[in-house]
């Protein structure tokens, strides 16, 4: 009993270590993409891990990988498509976790509408967002069918992408998300047809990664970081209404029928293993921006990825 009550003193007596600092800078504002991270701090699982983590949502949506390769944050969410990209303009960046494991870009359209598969979008418009790797996306899609990307016209509509669609300023937005535009589209009692791009001869890859300073990052602290969204993720899967709840309570703004649709649709396309790294893809993925004229040379998969567990 003595030993029990000294070391009960000592205990209240030692202070807790201090959790390490962590920044991850979102690429767009809290959303049902972000469910792994989210979950991992109300659930606790970062804080087990020793971890504090500020998650920061972004003014500017392309500005996270910019700042995290200037030395400003631990942690970017971005795009495998324009992580490749940004390699290549010299950007020191590395992926690091996977979020989203495949595509939630679609080829978007009216259901009810005269365009029934890309073979239709031939003298068409088709609005975009984002200029450059949905450029080689539109090459590849429009080619299986024979269209020339040379045959239809581009525009330009400032991430107004369903709503264009449904006003009829054009006949199909590229880099509309799946489970979102789709959504928003059916609130709006207008029904869409989502061309999936990984079937119409773009290769399949990650959505939404997580990238770090390829020369600076904290491999412990990254480890420590993906254990913990993965135990979130595991989470969600087996408990997928209570992870709802949890999220969407989060935020007055979460909680709505866009973001509840939006939620189930993503479940299945969150990275179990967010660690794991599929090198063949990613290089498969980087020969595809090579032919289709995006990039000069292909770099090594090294270059571009790792799998911070193996190391």
């Amino acid at each position: 009993m003595k030993y029990l009550a000294f070391a009960a003193a000592m205990t209240a007596a030692t202070p807790a270590l201090a959790a390490d600092k962590m920044t991850l800078l979102l690429d767009w504002f809290v959303n049902p993409n972000h469910g792994p991270i989210i979950l991992a701090e109300e659930r606790g699982y970062f804080a087990e891990a020793g971890l504090e983590v500020e998650v920061i949502a972004p003014a500017d949506p392309s500005a996270p990988p910019k700042l995290v390769a200037a030395g400003q944050g631990d942690l970017a969410v971005s795009y495998q498509a324009q992580t490749h990209l940004q390699v290549h303009e010299g950007l020191p960046l590395l992926r690091v976790g996977t979020l989203v494991a495949t595509p939630l870009n679609c080829l978007l359209t009216l259901e009810d509408g005269p365009i029934k598969s890309p073979a239709d979008l031939k003298g068409g418009k088709i609005g975009f967002s984002v200029a450059g790797v949905e450029e080689a996306l539109l090459r590849a899609v429009l080619g299986k069918y024979g269209v020339a990307f040379e045959e239809v016209e581009l525009v330009n509509v400032n991430f107004s992408l369903s709503p264009s669609l449904m006003s009829g300023q054009v006949d199909a937005v590229i880099g509309a998300y799946r489970n979102f535009e789709l959504n928003q589209m059916e609130i709006e009692g207008i029904a869409g047809n989502c061309i999936y791009i990984e079937e119409e001869g773009v290769p399949p890859h990650d959505e939404l990664i997580y990238v770090a300073h390829a020369e600076t990052m904290d491999t412990d602290k990254i480890t420590r970081f993906l254990g913990a969204v993965e135990k979130a993720t595991q989470y969600i899967i087996n408990h997928p209404e209570d992870a709802w709840e949890i999220f969407s309570g989060t935020s007055a703004e979460l909680d709505d029928r866009l973001n509840a649709m939006a939620w189930e649709d993503t479940l299945p396309r969150f990275a179990l293993r967010p660690a794991a790294l599929d090198e063949g893809r990613y290089a498969r993925f980087e020969e595809f921006l090579k032919d289709s004229g995006l990039i000069d040379s292909v770099n090594p998969v090294a270059k571009i990825a790792v799998d911070v567990t193996a190391q």
